[in-house]
């Protein structure tokens, strides 16, 4: 006999690449065994992605943020004005259809500033749930931006909104390897619950045949800015394989821009020892493949690498205000995990010199904890057990005892 699911109404927004998509999927894929979940997916989904059972998945009206950190809209039928009125109004029906048990938002209000029209009612209308007032949490990864010109108001206002809105804060990292505090500095401090869930990992995906590791595998997630690191691991390639027969596997990834995909296919045309993909549904069994890794420094692609235990440089993404790749990347460094490439520094010779140090090198065989996935489900079950109970017993005796 079934057991019964409390609902749970989950929110994403992915603007610049996967990591927070595939975060948000891997996190609804282990709570869909505890609970019944909607998953509000507000950017475009990739291709490949596999369905998860059990998971009613509703797309908004995709939006992206372009490098002028404006929102653009991802589909033609649609402006950014009008994408955004439908969205708040598909947000709110469906909680209202719903009616959750816990509201799970990713990444807000430490982030997705310019979406608060659509999450603030959202928070309000469950605020007011008289009836039936959800457990509201926040999804959060392991390292914040920190490099913003108002990052002391930034951060007092999140605090704001998260003490008046959520229950609690669901930090997804070891707090061995970062702290909220690190990148997190309000001006009052922080009232709502935190609660570290240790790194949402994947899991590593068991290999019928396990293959010799061979050659150099380059990732830079979705790939949307990917296009510096390939062309440079192109120009390597050309330099390895010339004196080393080193050969290399480039995953581009769904979201590199067509223009630049064609560029680099018309580039590495004939060339030996290299292969060029679009994207793969998994990145584990590549890395599983291949005895060296560079790739830039994202959430999930740091997750790949750890639980494959592949020898990596990684060479961190940054971009104005975008200092969280680089501060993840000082950290591994510091615990011996990866090795690091100042994006400064990227050029063909210099990422051929770097690959081939790489074959000395030997991860720390120290682990962080990569079961963040199943401590959040448990967490969040704990959490609400904690908040039924409380209920239960601000009623008279004789309506606590049915409950």
């Amino acid at each position: 006999m079934n057991h019964y699911k409390p609902r749970l109404l989950l929110y994403c927004q992915h603007s610049l690449g996967m990591g927070h998509w595939v975060r948000a999927m891997t996190l609804a894929n282990a709570l869909s065994r505890e609970f019944r979940v909607t998953f509000l997916n507000g950017g475009r989904a990739p291709d490949h992605q596999a369905a998860i059972a059990d998971l009613d998945m509703l797309n908004l009206p995709p939006l992206g943020m372009g490098e002028d950190h404006q929102l653009y809209s991802q589909d033609d039928r649609y402006s950014v004005t009008e994408a955004l009125a439908l969205r708040r109004q598909l947000i709110l029906d469906s909680y209202a259809l719903l009616r959750p048990e816990v509201v799970l938002i990713e990444l807000f209000p430490f982030g997705r500033k310019k979406l608060a029209g659509e999450l603030l009612p959202l928070l309000k209308t469950a605020r007011r749930d008289k009836q039936a007032r959800p457990l509201v949490l926040c999804s959060l990864r392991d390292i914040m931006v920190n490099a913003r010109k108002d990052q002391s108001r930034h951060d007092e206002r999140a605090r704001w909104i998260t003490d008046r809105y959520f229950d609690g804060l669901l930090v997804h990292a070891d707090p061995r390897f970062a702290r909220l505090e690190d990148s997190f500095r309000p001006r009052h401090p922080l009232k709502t619950p935190l609660l570290y869930t240790g790194f949402v990992a994947p899991g590593r995906i068991p290999a019928a045949v396990k293959p010799p590791r061979r050659g150099v595998l380059v990732s830079a997630g979705g790939g949307m800015v990917g296009a510096p690191l390939f062309q440079a691991a192109i120009q390597a390639h050309a330099m390895n394989w010339a004196s080393e027969r080193l050969p290399m596997t480039i995953v581009a990834g769904p979201f590199l821009p067509e223009t630049d995909w064609q560029e680099l296919s018309a580039q590495v045309k004939g060339m030996e020892g290299l292969t060029l993909l679009r994207s793969v549904p998994a990145m584990q069994p590549l890395l599983a493949a291949h005895s060296l890794s560079v790739s830039q420094c994202g959430y999930n692609t740091v997750m790949d690498i750890l639980e494959s235990r592949t020898p990596a440089l990684v060479v961190p993404f940054v971009r104005g205000q975008e200092d969280e790749q680089s501060q993840r990347a000082q950290k591994l460094a510091q615990l011996g995990l990866v090795k690091v490439l100042n994006p400064t520094e990227l050029t063909g010779p210099r990422l051929a010199e770097r690959i081939l140090q790489l074959r000395g090198f030997s991860p720390n065989s120290a682990g962080l904890d990569l079961a963040g996935a199943d401590h959040t489900v448990r967490l969040i079950l704990e959490l609400l057990t904690s908040r039924q109970d409380a209920n239960a017993e601000s009623l008279p005796k004789e309506y606590a005892h049915a409950c």
